[in-house]
């Protein structure tokens, strides 16, 4: 499937895209925020990836990308969904400053907002936490449960482990009174499916 052809998931934001698509060729392997040789699988494994788990964030919900990176999930989502607001928020200078960068020539600054922090140390709230392979989930959850409203959600992005990863954790999870459900995501022109776990406080 050609990139234009993979742009056509993102509707209105198809030409936003394959510019982002772009900037992480260049700057992000530039600047060692994707590996050189990611380059030719930037749409598969990392842009479609991040935008599998969608429909587990409701309309118009505040977002929140932990460990951003070079943006991912975070700037796919508020692309392909622009009812979200979303905070990107990310510890390491280098990295923010690319995620300004690329907010900026994007033209996501009205909805888009990059911070600059540690998670731990980060002190607003939100409706969605979500991640992509930033850590297991027992250390991920004790950083971001802090930044989830009473009635949000976690939806962390995870690998083919993620159901084995799970299991380990259910004491975790069971102890602090936490519900989890894992989904497996297919999204056309990708090899291979996206797992996400989805995280929430019991009611």
């Amino acid at each position: 499937m050609s990139g234009d052809a993979r742009a056509e998931f993102f509707d209105a934001g198809s030409e936003a895209i394959s510019q982002y698509v772009d900037i992480l060729a260049s700057r992000g392997i530039d600047w060692g925020l994707i590996g050189p040789r990611e380059g030719e699988r930037l749409w598969e494994r990392h842009v479609l990836n991040s935008i599998a788990a969608e429909s587990l964030f409701p309309s118009g919900v505040s977002v929140v990308d932990v460990g951003s990176g070079a943006g991912l999930p975070g700037i796919p989502l508020a692309i392909r969904r622009p009812d979200l607001r979303v905070t990107l928020l990310e510890s390491l200078l280098r990295r923010a400053n690319f995620l300004e960068l690329a907010v900026t020539e994007l033209g996501l600054g009205e909805r888009v907002r990059v911070v600059r922090g540690r998670a731990e140390e980060h002190r607003e709230t939100y409706d969605v936490v979500t991640c992509r392979a930033v850590a297991p989930l027992p250390r991920l959850l004790t950083w971001c449960l802090p930044l989830l409203s009473p009635s949000g959600r976690l939806v962390a992005l995870k690998g083919s482990t993620a159901g084995a990863e799970l299991t380990e954790s259910r004491p975790f999870l069971q102890k602090r009174r936490l519900s989890a459900e894992l989904h497996e995501f297919v999204v056309p022109g990708t090899a291979e499916p996206t797992w996400a776990v989805e995280v929430t406080r019991r009611r």
